[in-house]
Parts: C-alpha cells; sequence; structure tokens
C-alpha cells in the first residue's frame, strides 16, 4: 500500500514516480512522434502522468475503507474509450491499432509507477521501444524482400531468345 507522500510535492517519492512517468512515456512517445504516428510525446506523457496520479491517489487511501484495484479498473476502461478513438478504417484498412495498443501500454505503464514499480517501469519501456522500432526494422526488410521477389524471380528464369 502507497503512503500519501507519494502525493505530497514535499517528498522525494512524489518526484522520482512524477520524473519516471515522464522520462518513460517521454521516451515512448519520442519514437511515436518521429513516426508522425496519432499520440506523440505531449498525448504519451499525459496518458501515464495522469494514469500515475489516479493510481497513487487510489493506493493511498486506506484498504479498509476503499478499493484500489477499483482504479485499475475504471483506467483500463476510460483508457480503452481513449485508444479507439484513434483507430481508424480506410480503404479496406485498419489505421492506427499500434497507436491505441501504445496508449493501452502507456496506462499500465502509469499504474507501474503509480504503485512503486520504477525499476519494472523502466524495463518495460526499453522492451516496448525495442518492439516498436526492431519490428518496424523487421516490417521495412520484408517489404523489400517481398518487391524485390519479382525481380530475383525473373533474373533467374532461363529465357530463350
Amino acid at each position: 500500500m502507497m503512503t500519501p507522500n507519494v502525493l505530497d510535492i514535499n517528498y522525494a517519492a512524489f518526484w522520482q514516480q512524477l520524473g519516471t512517468a515522464v522520462a518513460c512515456s517521454g521516451a515512448i512517445g519520442t519514437e511515436r512522434q518521429l513516426r508522425g504516428k496519432a499520440a506523440g510525446i505531449r498525448t504519451s506523457i499525459l496518458i501515464c502522468v495522469g494514469t500515475e496520479l489516479f493510481v497513487s491517489l487510489g493506493a493511498s487511501f486506506p484498504s479498509a475503507t476503499s478499493d484500489p484495484t477499483r482504479v485499475l479498473g475504471q483506467v483500463i476502461t476510460g483508457i480503452g474509450f481513449l485508444g479507439a478513438g484513434v483507430i481508424l478504417a480506410k480503404d479496406n484498412r485498419i489505421l492506427g491499432v499500434t497507436s491505441a495498443a501504445v496508449i493501452w501500454l502507456l496506462a499500465a505503464l502509469g499504474s507501474l509507477i503509480g504503485l512503486g514499480y520504477l525499476a519494472t517501469s523502466y524495463v518495460i519501456t526499453l522492451a516496448t521501444i525495442g518492439v516498436l522500432v526492431g519490428i518496424g526494422v523487421l516490417e521495412a526488410a520484408w517489404a523489400r524482400f517481398r518487391r524485390d521477389k519479382p525481380a530475383r524471380l525473373l533474373a533467374a528464369m532461363e529465357i530463350e531468345e
């Protein structure tokens, strides 16, 4: 159970959690911003910090009089609406699903931070950036492979003249 100190600006715990939320979500948001995606740096930071504050607040109440897990449930429900807002259907394609998943993950990250799991949040941030960047590199390589395939097939064919 978190103490009210995480909500008091006079304690280091408040600044550690806030700084962790800004750093982690800012790093993920930077990757999204550089790719020109819907949820960039500002949006990512606001989602994560907002979630961190709600979860810290819910966890600060005495457990005898409240249920902090209800806050988590409400965060998950609310963030679903935000994520759904970035998903679009256009020309028989669905766009924005990765951005919606990142929004969902940012809320989970804020929840981790709000409950005091700061080191874990840094690991999850690195893993998330690894997936976003690493899979992007693999997708680009796959697209090049598929684009070059007809040329390779033609080069391998023996054509009689």
